[in-house]
């Protein structure tokens, strides 16, 4: 999946919980912990494993197939429809050159001020085009499950206003294609067909038209189409001229005027659209101050091992001198910090080391340092799990405990069967526990506990 992928059903599941209420969420939440990084990157890993499991990643898949049809079936109408302008505007006898460029683009014009006004003014853009591919997304998905697929979209590129450029690309490609096919099927019957040009009027003099055929002609005579003169302009005022050297001018003339005034500029505001597309969508991300964000922090992110707190970084680390070095301490304990199911728990102990379980909760925190405030240990051993990342709450629990026992160690657990534990986690570990000052072990610390002497069986 792509990162918008991931982002985009990560805003379904939050629309879901919110109109449907609460998922069952538990091994989702356990999965995240332990997948371990920032919150937003917790909450995408919840949200994809309760997509998976709920069906929504499939309909994602039906939802992105019945986009992609949708623009199939778009794509053909538009090159029916540039098709059917191209004929209305030669027609079957003499071609009024005006009347035949207003066919190839007047239309065109008017909604291309219309997307331009919307786009300036209002700051956004809800063409009739793109709610229509939505809607037809919707319906070729023929998934239950995409219900929330296509609003979710929609708010997630709302908060970078990317919908617009989105929409804009998708709508400028069409008329683009409109416009080539017009081109196309133009060029075909000019090749094919022998026309005559004229104009007419009745309340305008010649002179205007003079001017505007040579205004509209200026830019396409750069780029190599013929352009009738003056008095091949004020001649086809009368009838169609029968001279191929006029008639291969007025072609040339609607031609070029057609390429340069229609095809070039849907396809420069196609390319700004996708280019502005391309880049606002890399920095999509969550907005994690929404209710259904905010709520499960404290479920992925304990306050043991919450990253990105919100204080400043103290200048120095958590002291973890034992601060009942002088006083009556007694007995080993053996702990563990937030370990998971693949950790294998608690192993054999002697039998005067006493087991102080996981701490998994703030009210098993609480308990223990309760315990230890009133009882200190001599020893005590806590056993963390290092393929979690060692972050300043988690530090400052283990400093807070070190702090209550005369003397402490750290012991990094090997990893589970099958697993490997990574190298540059591994030395954050290190490099934070001696900035703590506390000993690091790697086997477990039983002999150590049991008999007080300063080393690891």
């Amino acid at each position: 999946m792509t990162a918008l992928d991931r982002l985009w059903l990560t805003e379904a599941i939050r629309l879901r919980e919110e109109q449907a209420g609460p998922l069952d969420d538990q091994e989702a939440n356990r999965r995240a912990r332990q997948q371990g990084g920032e919150l937003a990157a917790r909450v995408e890993h919840r949200a994809l494993w309760l997509a998976e499991r709920d069906g929504l990643l499939t309909a994602l898949k039906h939802w992105k197939q019945g986009a992609r049809l949708s623009v199939m079936l778009l794509a053909v109408l538009v090159v029916v429809s540039g098709a059917g302008l191209a004929f209305a505007a030669l027609g079957s006898g003499p071609v009024n050159v005006f009347w035949a460029l207003g066919s190839l683009l007047g239309l065109n014009w008017l909604l291309l001020l219309g997307w331009a006004s919307g786009l300036l003014l209002a700051g956004e853009h809800s063409a009739s085009l793109g709610r229509l591919w939505m809607w037809l997304s919707s319906r070729l998905a023929r998934d239950a499950n995409a219900v929330h697929l296509g609003p979710a979209l929609i708010l997630l590129l709302q908060r970078r206003r990317l919908n617009r450029w989105v929409l804009g690309a998708l709508v400028n490609g069409l008329w683009l294609l409109a416009l080539s096919s017009a081109l196309m099927v133009l060029l075909l019957m000019l090749a094919t067909r022998r026309y005559g040009f004229v104009w007419e009027t009745t309340i305008l003099s010649p002179d205007t038209f003079v001017a505007l055929t040579r205004g509209l002609g200026t830019l396409p005579a750069l780029l190599g189409f013929n352009v009738p003169d003056v008095a091949t302009i004020r001649a086809s005022g009368d009838s169609a001229l029968a001279i191929d050297s006029a008639r291969q001018a007025w072609a040339g003339w609607l031609v070029g005027v057609l390429l340069v005034f229609g095809i070039a500029p849907r396809l420069l505001l196609a390319v700004a659209c996708w280019a502005r597309w391309r880049l606002g969508r890399a920095h999509l991300d969550l907005d994690l101050t929404l209710p259904g964000y905010s709520d499960l922090r404290e479920r992925l992110m304990p306050s043991s091992e919450r990253l990105g707190v919100n204080d400043q970084a103290p200048e120095q680390l958590h002291q973890a001198t034992a601060a009942h070095a002088g006083e009556h301490t007694d007995g080993a304990l053996l702990v563990g910090l937030e370990l998971d199911e693949q950790q294998p728990w608690p192993p054999a102990l002697p039998a005067t080391v006493a087991n102080a379980g996981i701490l998994d909760s703030r009210e098993s925190r609480r308990r223990l340092l309760d315990q230890l405030a009133r009882y200190p240990a001599a020893r005590l051993a806590i056993a963390c799990d290092p393929r979690r990342s060692p972050d300043r709450g988690s530090l400052g629990l283990i400093a807070e405990l070190a702090r209550s026992a005369g003397r402490t160690r750290v012991w990094l657990l090997p990893a589970p069967p099958g697993q490997q534990l990574d190298a540059h986690r591994l030395a954050d570990w290190h490099h934070a526990l001696d900035t703590l000052g506390l000993p690091v072990v790697e086997h477990a610390p039983l002999n150590w506990l049991e008999t007080g002497h300063d080393q690891a069986s």
